[in-house]
C-alpha cells in the first residue's frame, strides 16, 4: 500500500499515485489491477479514476472498460519543457536588455485569462519596478496583453470582458478604443501601457515568436512613466523590438509570420 504523508492532502497524493501506477503499467489497465497494485479499496480507486476521466487525464475503453492515460499529461509536460527552453534562450537577452536600459525586464506567456509573468530580470536601481513572476495581467490594461491580442489567436478576444476593469485612472475601459489600439499595435510591432495597471508605471512590450511564426511570449520593459516615456522613447522601442527578435531567432523564427 502507498505510504501517505499525513501532513499534506491525502486525496491529492492518491490521485497522483493512481497516475504514476498507470504509467508503470504502460498499457490499458483494469480497475482490479490498479486496486491490487495500489492496495487501496476498489471503490476509492474507482472514484479517483472517474474524476481523472472527467478532467480528461484518463480515457476508458468502451469494450474492455480498461483505463489508460490520455495525452493531456504529455501536453502539460511538453508545455513545461517548452517554457524551460524559452527561458533558457530568453534569460541572457533579458539580462543584456536590463543592463542596456537600466529597467526591469520581464518575460510573459499567454494564458486564456491573461498574461502570466514567467521570469524577470530586475533593475539594479535603488527604486525598481517589480511585477512578481507568477502574476497574471489583464489583456486590456497591460502592454503584454495588447501584444497578445494583436499577434495571438483571435479567440483571445473572447476572454476580454465587455466591462473592462479600471485598475487606475489611466486604464482604458472602452472596448472600441481597445480594438483601435490593438490594430495600431499590429502595425507598429509593439505596445505600451502608461500607468494603466499601476499609477506612474509604464510598460513596453514586443512579441516573441516560435519557429512557425506563432506568438508564444512577450518581452517587456517596465519603469517609471516619466523615464520610459509616453509614448515610449525611440531608443527603448528599438531595444525591446531588437531583443524580442533575437529571442525569436534563437527559438528558430526566420522572419516569416504564421
Amino acid at each position: 500500500m502507498i505510504e501517505l504523508d499525513k501532513s499534506s492532502n491525502q486525496s491529492t497524493q492518491i490521485a497522483f499515485a493512481v497516475i504514476e501506477c498507470m504509467v508503470e503499467f504502460g498499457r490499458p489497465v483494469a480497475l482490479a489491477e490498479l486496486t491490487r497494485r495500489l492496495d487501496i479499496p476498489k471503490v476509492r480507486v474507482f472514484r479517483f479514476l472517474r474524476t481523472l476521466l472527467a478532467m480528461g487525464y484518463v480515457l476508458q475503453d468502451a469494450d474492455t472498460e480498461h483505463y489508460r492515460l490520455s495525452y493531456k499529461l504529455y501536453h502539460l509536460g511538453q508545455a513545461l519543457a517548452d517554457s524551460t527552453d524559452m527561458l533558457r534562450e530568453a534569460r541572457p537577452v533579458m539580462t543584456e536588455l536590463r543592463d542596456k536600459t537600466g529597467m526591469t525586464v520581464s518575460f510573459g506567456q499567454i494564458e486564456e485569462s491573461g498574461m502570466r509573468v514567467l521570469d524577470m530580470v530586475r533593475s539594479e536601481h535603488p527604486v525598481a519596478i517589480v511585477t512578481r513572476p507568477g502574476a497574471l495581467l489583464d489583456f486590456h490594461s497591460s502592454a503584454q496583453g495588447k501584444v497578445a491580442l494583436a499577434f495571438g489567436d483571435k479567440k483571445l478576444w473572447q476572454q476580454v470582458p465587455e466591462e473592462l476593469r479600471p485598475w487606475t485612472s489611466a486604464t482604458n475601459t472602452d472596448r472600441a478604443k481597445l480594438e483601435a489600439e490593438v490594430a495600431k499595435v499590429l502595425k507598429q510591432g509593439w505596445a505600451d501601457a502608461p500607468g494603466e495597471t499601476l499609477e506612474g508605471v509604464s510598460a513596453l512590450s514586443a512579441p516573441v515568436r516560435d519557429m512557425t511564426g506563432n506568438l508564444i511570449a512577450t518581452l517587456t520593459l517596465a519603469g517609471p512613466t516619466n523615464f520610459l516615456g509616453s509614448p515610449p522613447k525611440d531608443q527603448y522601442i528599438a531595444a525591446i523590438c531588437e531583443s524580442a527578435a533575437r529571442i525569436s531567432s534563437n527559438l528558430g523564427y526566420t522572419g516569416t509570420s504564421a
